[in-house]
């Protein structure tokens, strides 16, 4: 069986509908609890695949949040080495600090289901499965990242320009959440209750209506989204 290892930042926000794709290409995934496990302890190369979730802290919190700097050393030594990764939100972010860019808040916060603008490198990748005509996407965050060098950006929104992003066939950046499912979305309005209630225009009503709307869509095309990917390392 080859192996998954999962950097959680809080237990609600884990695997979602990647956790089948990665089950039926034959991964076995184990999560390590970040603040919790010694992440320093992690051999880069170990893994035949990374993946690093979200999670409501700044990818700069460094001071707040020591374990950071591990997480960032362990993405530089596997990106480095060219090793499979892919990051989610936070792991997004902190894959672009680990590749030498800046991360910094947003204009504003981004919450709620919204569509994705492909770049022509997007259309042409695994991306092409969450393409706007097809599903929107769930977004969460509130912090933004430049471009790395030498990556390409896959996707973007007109809060931020870059919701994605690739190194080679490697390592894959995605800031919204394509692993969100209905099931799983009830228990993030529990968990952010405090961030929904301080964003404007967001509520849980509102985010439960547009799940309850665009969800399952979202299941069927991140499955292909996450499938392609997946194949693509085999290759």
């Amino acid at each position: 069986m080859k192996s998954a290892f999962v950097i959680r930042h809080v237990a609600f926000e884990d695997l979602g509908s990647l956790e089948p794709a990665l089950h039926a290409r034959g991964y076995g995934a184990v999560y390590h609890e970040a603040g919790v496990f010694d992440l320093s302890a992690l051999d880069p190369a170990a893994p035949d695949l990374l993946v690093v979730l979200g999670g409501p802290i700044g990818a700069y919190e460094d001071d707040a949040y020591p374990f950071l700097g591990d997480e960032i050393r362990l993405l530089q030594r596997r990106l480095a080495a060219g090793r499979p990764t892919l990051g989610i939100c936070l792991g997004a972010q902190l894959m672009a600090r680990a590749l030498g860019a800046p991360v910094y808040p947003g204009p504003r916060k981004e919450i709620g289901w919204a569509p994705l603008t492909l770049t022509e490198a997007g259309r042409a990748s695994c991306l092409r499965h969450l393409d706007p005509g097809l599903t929107p996407v769930l977004h969460w965050h509130g912090d933004t990242f430049d471009l790395p060098a030498g990556a390409v950006r896959l996707a973007s929104t007109e809060v931020c320009p870059n919701q994605a992003f690739a190194v080679d066939a490697h390592a894959l950046a995605l800031q919204f959440h394509p692993e969100a499912t209905a099931a799983g979305l009830e228990r993030w309005f529990i968990g952010h209750t405090v961030e929904i209630g301080a964003t404007p225009d967001v509520s849980v009503a509102r985010l439960r209506a547009d799940t309850a709307r665009w969800a399952a869509g979202l299941e069927h095309q991140a499955r292909l989204c996450f499938a392609e990917w997946l194949d693509g390392l085999a290759r």
